[in-house]
């Protein structure tokens, strides 16, 4: 748990500079809010996918590890 709210801090960080870059950056605003617009929608993508692998992995590792108890109970039968 530790690891993931560092890792969250990072997260969140890095949007923050990303955000305050963009914000100094010399764009006009409508150009500037297409950006973000985009840039957001990419992260969010991303966290999506990285949602779906972890789901994925996690529910790998539960059956790898039924697998593994059904053997040592039959072992041990």
């Amino acid at each position: 748990m530790r690891t993931g709210k560092v890792l969250l801090g990072i997260l969140g960080a890095a949007a923050a500079g990303v955000v305050i870059g963009m914000l100094c950056a010399p764009e006009k605003g409508s150009d500037l809010r297409k950006k973000i617009r985009n840039t957001t929608s990419d992260w969010a993508d991303q966290v999506n996918d990285l949602l779906h692998s972890s789901k994925e992995k996690a529910e790998e590792l539960a059956h790898e590890a039924k697998g593994k108890v059904n053997k040592m109970k039959n072992d041990l039968s």
